[in-house]
């Protein structure tokens, strides 16, 4: 009987942990596809990713980076973002509800589209370079380049050829 019970709790915890390892999938890389995701923007909007129809897909994964790539964005124009089929997303997930007070309504202030990326599995999903955008470079939805931009200090004409 113990060793039944025993038997049952040891095949249970397996399970869990198996499940819980396969939650995060792995990071994108060059030949994956690209999953459609549904998420908010700044104004509160829903919003739903269709990777066959993006081009470039710009993840931020911290503030510091993410202040300094609306700025760049900002100059670049809403207009000339969407005619190359760029879209930008900004990882909040983990963001505290004070820094949520303050940041959020800065984020309504630009005239581009910022994505709110507030689910784990979503962001783990994304490459990272510490202090860099991460450009995924889609064609048909599939990851066809993966490079890290470091706004302020690299044009992102270079990113989006």
């Amino acid at each position: 009987m113990t060793h039944t019970l025993v038997s049952r709790t040891v095949i249970a915890l397996a399970a869990v942990i198996a499940t819980a390892g396969s939650a995060f999938a792995a990071p994108y890389q060059k030949g994956d596809r690209v999953e459609s995701f549904q998420s908010k923007t700044q104004h509160e909007q829903a919003y739903t990713f269709k990777p066959a129809e993006t081009r470039y897909l710009l993840i931020s994964h911290d503030m510091e980076t993410g202040k300094k790539a609306n700025a760049v964005l900002t100059r670049v124009g809403r207009e000339n973002l969407s005619r190359k089929k760029a879209v930008y997303l900004a990882n909040i997930h983990g963001m505290p509800g004070v820094g949520r007070m303050f940041a959020l309504p800065k984020m309504k202030k630009y005239s581009h589209t910022i994505i709110l990326g507030d689910d784990a599995k979503l962001i783990a999903r994304f490459p990272e370079e510490r202090g860099k955008v991460t450009v995924l470079a889609l064609e048909e939805g599939k990851v066809v380049s993966v490079q890290f931009w470091k706004p302020g200090d690299e044009s992102l004409d270079n990113f989006l050829k």
